[in-house]
């Protein structure tokens, strides 16, 4: 049997669905479920089909395999299967937001929701007939943890609505670009792309990329190491001698200092007054996020580290280790490219029960080492094609009732690819699933960087830009997440307000409430009147408003020239009229557009945000 179908799965409801496998040529296979039975008869190339009649949600059942042997699948539910690809933001598990959801997490116990986690491999020669391994796991409290967050509060959501099983495959990849995702077949409209995907047929090729970055790698840190002063003279030690190192406000990054921008390895050290509330049990110490590397020390005792960037870092210091009084903090800390240092905006403390003692402020630092930065290496999962093979090819014989699609960030270096390769996308997946009106749901990409105080060019606003233009793809729904975002965090924590605005998108279009507010106002036209733009919306639900405003923030003007300036907006009744006195003949509108459009404030009543856009007066 293939790794999908097996214990706990759940399978769709209300439609024929297929099952299948392998057996000797020509064997029978007679499936037993429900009191019937079902048989078909192995090819000579071994594989058996047979298709179920459709049925109601519900269960648990079993179903046996018999020919040669039997197999029995058991607790076997129908409901609800929806398919959960794109990037990071889609793999990112509740792990990583527990501390933002602590009760959702202790109170997890709905074994009618379940995930099958695809694993994250790649193939570019050929399509996989099956994933390498995987299970059907519930969503209780032994099992929360591995969920992608975004799709289990969209599953929770649909759940509670519908109340029938909900069943997440959960394949995605961090850092994968669309065209990774995209058959061969569908990716000769790209030649690049088709022609990278068969340079990668050659494995040797493969093994030599990997071989020599494997080596560019494993000389750059064994120098790093070799170099490094503070491994030399025991810097993590409580008793080092401290008297000559400089100082630094943290959170912050040493290349806006006297150090400047150098990569390698720089060691920071905090004397901290701990009281004797701290004392005795194990105390958490959260260190914000660090770029790119660290090791963390507490009174010369190693207390983690992390070797990338990415990740919070939440540490635990056992029992014993803390003592009441002066106590030594030490962080080593790799900045391999770029500028390195302490992410702001983030918690940088030690936490013990419901007392919190700030670690920010002051630290003294020394530099280690210096090196140049480590070269970038050459991500091959990430490929066209491979992806697509290897984590989507498997799955399209298990019929799913609709796809979640949460990336872009990957793509937004060459926004202006993105809408063909979505809707390129789109279209293969539908072909290959052989059905052409599986519901596709998407989030558009949040805010992310520093904001800017004037208007610009940003190619995040323009991916953003070919999401909305990808709606027109019949059968698609968009979750705008313009204020989901963190400006200092590519993976922003609040998944529930992204699986939420999924659960109503998929409302409206794979469950049929056609009268729900489901999204917020999306630009449908612009006109001219004299200087000034008149702006019409669909998704205005009960009405516009300027959430926590009196005044619309984040629009922008131009005329043909494409200079754009900030610009007046208000809301008359069900329109927003936008203009600037200095351009007399508007042609361009833009709103929100900005990496990170800190004050777009424009809303429905019911508080789902309008996605942002760009428009022009033809």
């Amino acid at each position: 049997m293939p790794k999908l179908i097996s214990d706990g799965m759940i399978l769709q409801r209300d439609i024929k669905i297929k099952l299948w496998g392998r057996a000797s040529p020509n064997e029978k296979v007679t499936v037993n479920f429900n009191g019937k039975q079902y048989q078909t008869t192995a090819g000579k190339d071994s594989k058996w089909l047979l298709q179920l009649p459709p049925q109601q949600a519900g269960g648990p059942y079993d179903i046996t395999f018999n020919g040669n042997n039997s197999v029995t699948i058991k607790n076997v539910l129908f409901g609800d299967v929806w398919v959960c690809s794109g990037q990071s933001n889609m793999e990112l598990t509740m792990e990583r937001v527990k501390d933002k959801y602590p009760d959702v997490i202790e109170n997890a116990n709905n074994t009618n929701i379940r995930q099958f986690e695809v694993p994250d491999q790649y193939n570019f020669n050929h399509p996989n007939e099956d994933v390498a391994y995987g299970q059907w796991l519930p969503a209780t409290k032994e099992n929360i943890l591995k969920f992608s967050a975004v799709a289990y509060f969209f599953a929770r959501d649909i759940y509670n609505k519908y109340k029938v099983p909900v069943g997440i495959v959960n394949t995605a990849l961090g850092g994968s670009p669309a065209e990774a995702w995209i058959s061969e077949e569908g990716l000769k409209k790209f030649p690049a792309y088709y022609n990278e995907a068969q340079k990668f047929k050659d494995s040797s090729l493969i093994h030599k990329i990997e071989a020599h970055d494997r080596s560019v790698s494993s000389n750059w840190y064994n120098t790093l190491h070799q170099k490094d002063e503070g491994i030399k003279n025991n810097w993590q030690s409580p008793d080092m001698n401290d008297a000559d190192w400089q100082t630094m406000n943290i959170p912050g990054y040493w290349a806006d200092g006297p150090l400047g921008n150098v990569n390698g390895v720089v060691w920071f050290r905090k004397a901290e007054e701990v009281p004797a509330a701290f004392i005795g049990e194990p105390v958490r110490l959260i260190v914000g996020r660090i770029v790119d590397a660290d090791s963390v020390f507490v009174n010369g005792q190693f207390a983690g580290t992390t070797s990338y960037q990415y990740p919070p870092r939440r540490y635990v210091i056992p029992a014993g280790v803390l003592k009441e009084g002066r106590n030594e903090i030490v962080v080593r800390v790799i900045s391999n490219a770029d500028k390195g240092g302490f992410v702001p905006d983030k918690t940088y403390a030690l936490i013990a029960g419901k007392d919190t003692l700030d670690i920010d402020g002051t630290w003294k630092y020394k530099l280690g080492a210096t090196m140049n930065a480590l070269p970038s290496q050459t991500f091959i999962r990430w490929k066209p094609e491979g992806l697509y093979n290897a984590m989507i090819a498997p799955l399209t014989k298990y019929t799913i009732k609709g796809i979640l699609w949460y990336q872009g960030e990957s793509n937004a270096g060459h926004p202006a690819d993105y809408e063909a390769l979505m809707k390129t996308l789109i279209a293969d997946w539908r072909t290959h699933w052989n059905k052409a009106n599986i519901p596709f749901i998407y989030v558009q990409l949040p805010n992310f960087m520093e904001a800017k105080r004037t208007p610009a060019e940003s190619n995040w606003a323009a991916l953003r830009q070919a999401q909305l233009n990808t709606l027109a793809v019949p059968g698609t729904g968009m979750a705008v997440a313009i204020d989901l975002g963190e400006w200092n965090d590519i993976h922003p924590l609040d998944k529930q307000d992204a699986g939420k605005r999924l659960a109503l998108q998929a409302a409206h279009l794979a469950y049929g409430e056609k009268h729900i507010v489901y999204s917020g106002p999306v630009l449908q036209s612009a006109k001219t009147e004299g200087n000034k733009l008149i702006l019409s919306f669909t998704n205005m639900g009960s009405g516009l408003m300027a959430k926590g405003s009196d005044s619309l923030h984040y629009f922008s003007i131009a005329g043909k020239d494409k200079h754009f300036v900030w610009a007046k907006a208000i809301i008359q009744g069900d329109k927003v009229v936008v203009w600037n006195d200095l351009v007399t003949n508007p042609v361009y509108v833009r709103y929100a557009w900005a990496d990170n459009p800190e004050g777009a404030n424009l809303y429905n009543k019911e508080g789902l945000p309008a996605s942002p856009f760009e428009a022009s007066v033809k």
